[in-house]
């Protein structure tokens, strides 16, 4: 009987909390959904000494806190923990691997190809040392023509600046091959981003439109509603730039800006990113205070709720200089935007939790309708909402019922949540399963990595090197320094204040 196929998918730092509360949940899912094959297992890789079975107590607890209740089934739970397996070791000796490869071996014994995905769930300052060590014991390549593949996913952050990412590729790339590598960023695993390439390349009726001749600029947000909380350690090392706008961001930024790909294949989509990140218009030391306004939230009292500062945080040096916001303005030097600004903000302790990309259309040169409030102007807006209420709404003028030609702005919209029971996956879900497919369209690739860091790195280094750029504090529970206000003022143009509802907007609304 022929043996059936197998897919190990070994987490490196296990006992943490990214495992329970994402990666073994959305397994989990792929599970039920018929998404694993049936001979795969989980091998959680740390240095806690856990048996397998105090390792799936641990990570029973995450399926019951986050596994939807449409997919809780006890038969099907219980099979599923019985795959989980725990392997307990030093992840810095390299001695200690060699026990790995025999783990590995009696756990895929039983099938005809010996699949192993390396989920390295840890600090990053161990990727290259166990890539290094994993590669000593021919656990990096196939071995024979019967192997499976052998593919490594990374978590961010993928280096700290410029310099560290290029070092930290060269050293992967050392023992992994760039189709073996797949650096994840679960922004990019968000079905509303995925739509966005959907949306753009499959309707006739935006795609002529995305360009400098019809649109006037575009906003893309991220806000937090929460602070730093028990991240103060990681944050403080690193700030809103490095944590959100290198990555998860600038992403945003170049699925709404790319051309058109050759075709849905994962390098052709890739390839018209890449384009976007070595388009963006690189500033100067001069530029960086005049295009990138950062602050810093203060304490403030929320609805009767009395809110520290940043600096007050657990862990937050008194006299830190991290930045907890960020907006900036960007340009995309090519042919499709030229002159186009883009504007980035994103930001902790901000009124609300939300994710959006806003692209506002031209006016029209001649205005022959008023508004009853005496506003001439109808804005015409796509609004992309990644999360929460996911969805999009397309705002443009109507008549209001009754004498004359008077308009009002009315709103079209479409929410995820109408789809009714059909089951969204979660980034994690749909990112795991590609991989294990071998598809990376959702992933990054090592070029576009280092060209956002080289584009982020002037602004890192104007900071480092000029203490006279102010860092702006603003209230905790407020949309963040004037000065970011003003940033758009000076040409024209205004944030969207979003809130919880997709239709509606304020600048004190729903949290």
């Amino acid at each position: 009987m022929e043996a059936e196929k197998s897919i190990v998918s070994v987490i490196f730092g296990a006992s943490g909390d990214l495992t329970w509360r994402k990666l073994v949940p959305a397994l989990y899912d792929m599970y039920y959904r018929g998404l694993l094959p049936g001979g795969f297992k989980v091998l959680g890789v740390g240095r806690a000494q856990l048996t397998n079975e105090s390792f799936r107590e641990k990570m029973r607890e995450g399926l019951d806190r986050f596994v939807p209740a449409s997919f809780v089934d006890q038969q099907r739970m219980d099979h599923f923990m019985a795959q989980l397996h725990y392997h307990a070791m030093d992840t810095n000796a390299p001695a200690d691997y060699t026990g790995l490869r025999t783990r590995l071996g009696e756990l895929s014994q039983t099938a005809d190809r010996d699949d192993y995905l390396y989920y390295f769930a840890m600090p990053p300052f161990m990727y290259a040392p166990v890539a290094a060590s994993l590669h000593a014991v021919g656990l990096t390549r196939r071995t024979s023509a019967q192997s499976g593949f052998r593919r490594v996913i990374i978590e961010k952050p993928f280096g700290h600046d410029a310099p560290s990412a290029a070092n930290l590729n060269r050293e992967l790339l050392r023992y992994f091959s760039e189709d073996q590598i797949y650096r994840i960023d679960h922004y990019l695993g968000k079905e509303a981003v995925q739509n966005m390439l959907v949306m753009r390349f499959s309707n006739g009726i935006f795609e002529p439109l995305w360009n400098r001749n019809y649109v006037e600029y575009v906003e893309i947000t991220s806000s937090e509603a929460l602070g730093v909380g028990s991240r103060a350690g990681y944050y403080e090392s690193a700030g809103a730039l490095r944590d959100m706008v290198q990555n998860h961001l600038l992403q945003l930024l170049a699925i709404g800006a790319m051309d058109p790909p050759v075709s849905s294949d994962a390098n052709a989509i890739r390839n018209e990113m890449v384009k976007v990140f070595l388009s963006l218009r690189r500033m100067t030391p001069e530029q960086v205070p005049q295009y990138v306004i950062r602050g810093q939230y203060t304490a403030a009292v929320r609805r009767g709720e009395p809110l520290r500062a940043y600096r007050e945080e657990k862990g937050v040096a008194p006299d830190s200089k991290t930045e907890t916001f960020v907006a900036m303005k960007c340009y995309i030097d090519n042919w499709r935007w030229s002159g186009v600004p883009f504007y980035i903000r994103t930001g902790k302790c901000l009124p609300t939790r939300v994710t959006e990309v806003v692209v506002h259309f031209r006016p029209n040169p001649h205005h022959i309708f008023a508004r009853r409030s005496g506003m001439e102007n109808i804005g015409n807006q796509l609004i992309l909402r990644i999360q929460p209420d996911e969805g999009i709404l397309l705002r443009f003028g109507m008549k209001v019922p009754g004498a004359g030609f008077h308009v009002d702005q009315v709103s079209m919209d479409f929410h995820y949540s109408s789809l009714g029971e059909k089951h969204i996956p979660d980034a994690y879900e749909r990112l795991l399963s590609d991989c294990m497919t071998g598809d990376a369209t959702l992933y990054q690739r090592g070029d576009a990595v280092e060209a956002t860091w080289q584009y982020v790195q002037p602004i890192l280094d104007a900071w480092a090197s000029d203490p006279t750029i102010p860092l702006y504090g603003y209230p905790a529970g407020s949309w963040g320094p004037e000065q970011a206000d003003a940033l758009l003022a000076t040409d024209g143009h205004a944030w969207r204040y979003p809130c919880k509802n997709l239709t509606s907007d304020d600048g004190y609304c729903e949290l």
